[in-house]
């Protein structure tokens, strides 16, 4: 008797609020499923970013010294497509996303002879020079610094390389985009050169 009447003070009871989760991982309160948020993922653009060289420069004011950071960026699609920049920033994240940026505008298509290059082929900007040859398959990446990011970028898998005079990367990275730009495919060239000859001997007769 003592039992039931504190029974009925209480009241009636509540119903069940425990958490709960479900197969999915979601919170499950009363009986219900909260929605997860979908998670942002970031698509992969498919492009070889290589960071070659950062320098930090320092300008002397009147107020004090003035930092600022260049950093050489390689862009390429690993199918014959490369550009290089260099950005220019206050903090070197800020250099490379600005790099990389100019890098992606100054890409450029390179003539290319399967996994190696058409021909040798020297070049030279400002005090460096840098001499490509195309070697057999297997043979690999031979080259350092600049010209083997370069390489990379642009999906050459074998090359011997050479530079001489300056080490300056920069430089060197520059001069091995001019010789890459100076490609050409030696059939196309052999006919072009065909038609040369054959529309002057025309002319001549």
């Amino acid at each position: 008797m003592v039992a039931s009447q504190n029974d009925s003070r209480r009241g009636p009871r509540r119903g069940n609020n425990s958490v709960s989760r479900g197969p999915g991982g979601g919170r499950r309160q009363g009986g219900e499923r909260r929605g997860r948020r979908p998670r942002r993922e970031e698509e992969d653009s498919g492009l070889v970013e290589r960071v070659v060289k950062i320098r930090r420069v320092s300008k002397v004011v009147k107020g004090g010294r003035n930092l600022t950071f260049n950093a050489m960026v390689v862009v390429g699609d690993a199918n014959g497509n490369v550009g290089a920049a260099l950005g220019k920033a206050g903090a070197v994240p800020d250099a490379v996303r600005k790099g990389t940026t100019y890098a992606k505008k100054a890409m450029a298509h390179v003539e290319l002879n399967g996994p190696t290059i058409p021909h040798e082929i020297t070049s030279k900007f400002s005090g460096a020079k840098v001499l490509l040859k195309p070697a057999a398959p297997g043979t690999g990446v031979i080259a350092g610094g600049g010209v083997r990011a370069v390489m990379e970028a642009v999906g050459v898998k074998d090359v011997l390389s050479k530079t001489f005079g300056s080490a300056n990367t920069i430089n060197i990275v520059r001069a091995t985009l001019e010789a890459l730009h100076q490609l050409r495919d030696p059939i196309a060239a052999t006919e072009r050169r065909k038609g040369k000859s054959v529309s002057s001997e025309e002319e001549n007769s």
